[in-house]
């Protein structure tokens, strides 16, 4: 059985249309005109057990309000949804006892109170006794190096320290199903590294499945080796990172050091010159003409340090989205 199975599923809100102006707003008031826009357009897709999945869009394309629709807090227009095993709006416990959802710019922590106190609740939310409150709370902290934290204030936490022990929060009924909407928002380098260590350590002893949407990348290349990609409501791409890569990435980036400085006509003649800075170039290369124009280079430039690699993946990502389908 999928973790998460979803056919046709579609959101559809309707807005109000005001005209400028006195007459406008009177009209507004009495007698109000609507205009129906899609959030999310018949979206299909399964997911099953232990995957970590990349759900990706631009800003507006229907991310947040898929996960709502996952995690049971709005209802959707037509279609079917099944997370693990159950239909997510009829929010049972059973269903609940199963999910969790972490946001980012949301907070479950009461500000003035140590985190700890705010778990104690989170335990008898889910009927934890307090020996296996005790253990949870133990070998999530210590996933989390935040053990030491706890019996802070929550105002008290730097941002990252407080993301940890919301993530802590969030996890302490050891859901099977993770919905993580931009869960490193606003963190530092460090903090995002450890969260993205914890959540490849927690999937991988607990099997959990895990949907993430983030605007960072690297999130998305630590985690997962799969992505959905939605734009404008509708899903455009359901597949492996490497293969839309491939797809939409048909140039590898060269960067070479020379032992001295070349003129861009001769470098020309190796790929499409992406910079020149002194003695440093990089260059962009046709994938089935890479071997034999790095061959060429290093027989003919003075060379004296090469690199291959591919361009960044938010370019990848972005190009994409330009063209809006895949």
């Amino acid at each position: 059985m999928s973790a998460i199975d979803v056919q046709q599923l579609t959101k559809v809100y309707p807005v109000a249309i005001k005209q400028p102006g006195l007459s406008g707003t009177l009209r507004h008031f009495f007698q109000r005109d609507y205009r129906q826009v899609k959030a999310v357009n018949e979206v299909s897709f399964h997911i099953e057990p232990g995957e970590v999945v990349g759900f990706l869009g631009p800003n507006g394309a229907g991310k947040t309000t898929t996960l709502k629709m996952l995690t049971g807090l709005i209802y959707p227009s037509s279609g079917q949804v099944r997370v693990a095993g159950q239909v997510p709006f009829q929010r049972q416990r059973a269903f609940l006892e199963q999910i969790t959802l972490v946001m980012g710019q949301k907070q479950q922590l009461i500000w003035d109170l140590p985190a700890l106190d705010s778990l104690r609740i989170n335990g008898a939310i889910y009927d934890l006794s307090s020996q296996e409150l005790r253990q949870r709370i133990h070998e999530l902290a210590e996933m989390l190096d935040i053990a030491d934290k706890l019996t802070q204030p929550v105002r008290k936490l730097s941002l990252g320290e407080r993301m940890k022990a919301e993530m802590l929060a969030a996890l302490l009924h050891h859901p099977k199903v993770l919905f993580l909407d931009e869960p490193t928002l606003g963190l530092d380098v460090n903090a995002q590294m450890a969260v993205r260590k914890f959540l490849q350590l927690y999937n991988q002893r607990y099997q959990a499945t895990i949907v993430l949407t983030s605007h960072y990348m690297a999130d998305i290349t630590a985690l997962c080796d799969r992505v959905l990609l939605i734009y404008q409501g509708q899903l455009i791409y359901d597949g492996s990172l490497d293969r839309l890569v491939e797809r939409f990435a048909p140039y590898r980036e060269v960067t070479a050091e020379l032992a001295a400085e070349v003129s861009a006509d001769v470098l020309s003649a190796y790929g499409e010159i992406q910079s020149i800075d002194g003695c440093k170039v990089v260059l962009l290369v046709k994938r089935e003409d890479l071997t034999t124009k790095v061959s060429q280079a290093l027989a003919q430039l003075p060379v004296q340090d090469l690199t291959v690699a591919d361009p960044p993946i938010e370019d990848v990502i972005g190009r994409v989205f330009d063209a809006g389908s895949v």
